[in-house]
């Protein structure tokens, strides 16, 4: 018996016993019409809800519908990433000869870093190909594929492409970079391609790079695009700047604000292998140069500084666009060991000599957030 039924079997009884009540007032056989309009327009919804109400008396109001939670999207940033040594490189203590194929070695001090955010960002700056024809430069970076699997295990799921080295093996080594990464899942950008990536509550963040070569035109038109398909955070990644200097050019400034004007919700830049300032502009992150972190073409490090740099971006209620930002830094050596490069980065400790050297050259305090 449904709920419904006994709902109006028991108004039916009710019904008959006031007709027997009343029989005085009515003629023989006539039914009364309100009972039966009651009959042909009750509802379950109206027996559950009325029926407690009426019997208490109650006049509290309904609880508000609470408002929804905004949603807080964390990205983690590192500069340079070369899982390899120069092709031609036959040291003793070259990336393939300390690493020796361990999957976990090199960013073991900063796995659960990465895995405790929303995305991981880094700039690959090495071909991931088998090809053998390489460009007569001298410095030449191919990373053996199967190698990638250092980035998945680590958590690094995005990459940019957009830089000095990915042509080292030609346009063919290129495309079979780009092939690569997708094999292995990870989410590649450059000058030419943006993409997007959907984090597991289900925040767009939208990326592109820039070369240092490449026009600032090709960004605008990335922002524009990534807008379009509904791109809810945008990340620029700039390789641009003079490689072992300490402060960005007046072009790296005036193309980082160019950026943000159109859209850009932070610029992450790199190239110097040095680190950079940071700019607050106009309430949104630029970060002129992040320096290398696990460079395997340099067996030694006149400058071992590095940093992750995480971004917390607090979302609108409904999650579809940025409202405010936050961001750490976490001063890091590129090696665990000195002199030389062991290709492991890890954490300066806090209140050490070299922690504090890192925020100087970046312009930052802690007490900034």
């Amino acid at each position: 018996m449904t709920f419904r039924f006994k709902g109006a079997l028991i108004l039916t009884l009710l019904s008959a016993l006031l007709i027997a009540v009343c029989s005085c007032n009515n003629a023989p056989g006539q039914e009364s019409e309100h009972t039966t309009m009651v009959l042909d327009t009750v509802s379950e919804t109206e027996i559950t809800e009325a029926e407690p109400s009426e019997a208490s008396g109650s006049t509290e109001p309904a609880s508000p519908t609470p408002s929804p939670t905004p949603k807080t999207v964390l990205v983690s940033f590192t500069g340079d990433v070369t899982l390899t040594q120069h092709v031609h490189s036959t040291a003793s203590n070259n990336f393939d000869s300390v690493v020796n194929g361990d999957m976990d070695y090199c960013f073991q001090n900063c796995k659960e870093i990465f895995e405790n955010d929303d995305m991981t960002l880094v700039n690959l700056e090495c071909a991931v190909t088998d090809n053998t024809s390489h460009a007569d430069k001298q410095f030449v970076f191919g990373m053996n594929p199967e190698d990638l699997e250092m980035l998945t295990r680590a958590s690094v799921e995005c990459v940019n492409l957009a830089n000095n080295h990915t042509r080292d093996f030609l346009e063919e080594g290129l495309t079979e970079t780009k092939e690569n990464l997708e094999e292995y899942g990870i989410v590649w950008s450059d000058q030419n391609d943006a993409a997007i990536y959907e984090t597991a509550n289900g925040v767009r963040i939208g990326m592109f790079g820039l070369a240092n070569n490449s026009s600032i035109d090709k960004g605008l038109t990335a922002i524009s695009y990534l807008q379009e398909e509904g791109a809810n955070i945008i990340i620029a990644s700039c390789h641009w700047g003079v490689e072992g200097t300490y402060t960005q050019t007046s072009a790296q400034t005036s193309q980082a604000h160019r950026l943000i004007d159109a859209g850009a919700d932070i610029v992450i830049g790199s190239h110097p292998h040095r680190l950079q300032p940071i700019e607050v502009y106009n309430g949104k992150y630029i970060c002129y140069s992040l320096s290398n972190f696990c460079f395997g073409g340099n067996i030694s490090l006149s400058d071992p500084d590095s940093v992750i740099i995480q971004c917390e971006f607090l979302m609108d209620s409904e999650g579809t666009s940025c409202v405010d930002y936050k961001l750490n830094v976490i001063p890091y050596s590129q090696t665990s060991t000195r002199p030389g490069n062991d290709f492991c980065p890890k954490p300066y400790e806090w209140g050490t000599t070299e922690y504090y050297r890192v925020l100087k050259r970046l312009g930052w305090s802690q007490e900034d957030e």
